[in-house]
């Protein structure tokens, strides 16, 4: 496995918030809170843009289509991007700060939800909104699978289906006292993960749950720590092509690399600098960008200059780990 460091000429001065690459090129996009959107070259090694956008932190942020993006941002603003043409375009705004922001290619909507407990849609091709209002607590984290979307409230996951927005199609429960860090999603697992400030991972199926697929947890600890030691779980991605593999970030430097249908610890990546604010796989799974930040959320957390890494992560490598029979079950 290799690792490199993106090398700006100016570097990001405060945290880094998300790392998304985009649809079908190793470009990765970049929101921190220095109010600025940039764009990256990984192939090229050279930032193609950066977007000031007046002030806000830049809470989020995701893909359009390959020359487009938006942000979420702590006015409550959402941003959109032309990074073809330069220019930047105001969506609407959230009555708090904007957490987070998700495009379905599906119904042609943007979706954006924050700290005024709401839930919004905006028509990508119009300016009409809706929005699902009352949802009772802020929201820190959302993700977007197919027509399936996942909103983190508290220690619950409210699943809804886009073509039918009148209520939850399922609302999750979990047995944790501590609220849900971040939710990812997977089409391919039909199903969802969340990561929470007390270490523990829970796998969630969709539709009806039986006892082959009702899900499981488990405690992600770095391995020479021992299962007692708690990490946040900050992030986590899903690696595409293979099917079940997940990373998770903590908020002590550790990434690792788990097989949740196996139930399999695959390995732990070399450790970073500072806490994993946000990591994410290329359209391929060769890729995974972390961003090693503080994120203003961890006492113990180091404010020093925020760095991006990219590893190369061999799938021969990941396959050969689920199939060891030295591989032990979490």
């Amino acid at each position: 496995m290799d690792r490199s460091c993106v090398n700006l000429n100016d570097p990001i001065q405060d945290a880094i918030s998300r790392v998304r690459f985009a649809p079908t090129s190793n470009n990765l996009l970049i929101s921190s809170w220095d109010s600025s959107l940039r764009l990256y070259d990984v192939d090229q090694c050279e930032l193609r843009l950066e977007a000031p956008t007046g002030g806000a932190a830049l809470l989020d942020c995701c893909f359009e289509s390959e020359s487009v993006a938006l942000s979420a941002n702590s006015d409550g603003s959402i941003f959109r991007y032309d990074m073809r043409l330069g220019n930047i375009k105001a969506v609407g705004n959230h009555d708090d700060i904007a957490t987070c922001v998700e495009y379905s290619e599906e119904t042609c909507q943007v979706i954006t939800a924050g700290w005024d407990k709401k839930v919004k849609f905006w028509d990508a091709r119009s300016a009409s909104s809706r929005c699902l209002n009352n949802l009772g607590t802020e929201v820190e984290s959302m993700s977007l699978s197919g027509l399936s979307l996942m909103v983190a409230l508290n220690s619950s996951v409210h699943v809804y289906d886009l073509r039918y927005l009148y209520g939850p199609v399922q609302a999750k429960e979990h047995a944790m006292d501590i609220r849900i860090k971040c939710v990812r999603s997977n089409l391919d697992i039909e199903g969802f993960v969340v990561g929470s400030a007390d270490g523990k991972v829970s796998l969630k199926y969709l539709g009806e749950s039986n006892t082959e697929n009702a899900g499981y947890a488990f405690k992600c600890y770095p391995k020479n720590r021992g299962r007692h030691h708690v990490v946040v779980v900050n992030d986590i991605a899903f690696r595409p092509s293979v099917r079940g593999v997940i990373v998770t970030g903590d908020n002590e430097g550790y990434a690792t690399v788990w097989d949740v249908l196996n139930r399999k610890r695959l390995m732990e990546l070399p450790r970073f600098p500072n806490s994993i604010a946000s990591l994410n796989f290329n359209h391929g799974g060769q890729l995974l960008a972390i961003a090693s930040s503080y994120t203003y959320k961890e006492a113990t957390e180091r404010e020093e200059l925020p760095q991006i890494f990219i590893d190369h992560i061999n799938e021969e490598h990941i396959k050969s780990a689920i199939t060891s029979s030295s591989s032990k079950r979490v």
